[in-house]
């Protein structure tokens, strides 16, 4: 299991945690950060970075709901995409993705 972001990170777009990804597997929604687990290499070197402290390791037994919705973000077609975002290989490429999964969007803080 790879690391994941929870609802800490909503509307908190610091971007600390990217800078630091060896890998660079933390991609941008609107108002959220996911960690795409067939790309995180469990590292940990997000995790003293996230200033909200939203990111979990996987021996810390993160919330089930905030795995599922992580992996969401890469599995399901996102409001308004037509495909899955999939596995693109790292996030620098890709820009902000400008949505967020459904379970984000109904806790977007206002």
């Amino acid at each position: 299991m790879a690391y994941v972001i929870n609802e800490r990170c909503i509307g908190e777009l610091d971007g600390s945690c990217v800078d630091v990804c060896p890998v660079d597997c933390i991609y941008e929604g609107l108002t959220k950060r996911y960690i795409n687990p067939g790309e995180c290499i469990d590292c940990g070197a997000c995790l003293p970075e996230c200033p909200v402290d939203a990111i979990v390791a996987p021996t810390e037994g993160p919330d089930p709901i905030w795995i599922d919705d992580n992996a969401a973000f890469f599995a399901v077609p996102l409001p308004g995409r037509d495909a899955p975002l999939g596995s693109p290989g790292g996030a620098y490429g890709t820009g902000g993705i400008g949505v967020d999964t459904p379970l984000v969007t109904s806790r977007t803080k206002e």
